[in-house]
């Protein structure tokens, strides 16, 4: 094969094909959260623009975790109660055994030099990753705008349907 004409296994995904990657984070739980952001970073990293539209109990992912809550009624207080706030509170899907199971793999996570939940969030922030938070989540959730990150876009399905349907890959977490 002449060597200006590259296989498709060493073309990389970028900008000049417009490259983009819609996730849907519905999760939230540890490990399933810490894959999302493995691959969006690693999207970025090869010039793919990506858009996180998050919902349900992902948005507890993208919680402040030492804010005040607005007044709310009744059942939005005590799902704020019941759920974590921020990447820091999250728990494993498996294995958790009250708690240590968590702490065993941030644990290993460390000794490996594999960054957290919260770096990961924030190399893809400071990246220029798109958050978008589910209206339709966050009314059900009682979470409000003032509870989650600086910056977080707000928006329904109709935004998602419309970044999905720009993106070349679009994955369910």
């Amino acid at each position: 094969m002449n060597s200006s004409n590259p296989t498709p296994d060493t073309q990389t995904p970028s900008a000049e094909t417009g490259d983009q990657m819609t996730i849907i984070l519905f999760s939230g739980d540890l490990d399933k959260a810490l894959a999302a952001f493995v691959i969006a970073n690693g999207a970025l990293a090869m010039d793919t623009k990506v858009t996180m539209f998050v919902a349900f109990w992902g948005l507890n992912v993208l919680r402040k975790e030492n804010t005040a809550s607005p007044a709310k009624d009744f059942l939005s207080t005590m799902f704020g109660w019941m759920m974590p706030k921020g990447p820091n509170r999250l728990k494993l899907s498996k294995m958790n055994m009250g708690g240590m199971g968590t702490k065993m793999m941030k644990y290993v996570m460390r000794s490996k030099k594999v960054q957290s939940l919260p770096q990961l969030i924030e190399s893809a922030r400071a990246q220029g990753i798109r958050f978008v938070a589910c209206t339709m989540s966050m009314d059900v959730m009682g979470i409000s705008k003032e509870e989650l990150l600086d910056g977080v876009e707000l928006g329904g399905v109709a935004t998602f349907i419309g970044d999905a349907s720009q993106s070349k890959s679009t994955l369910f977490i």
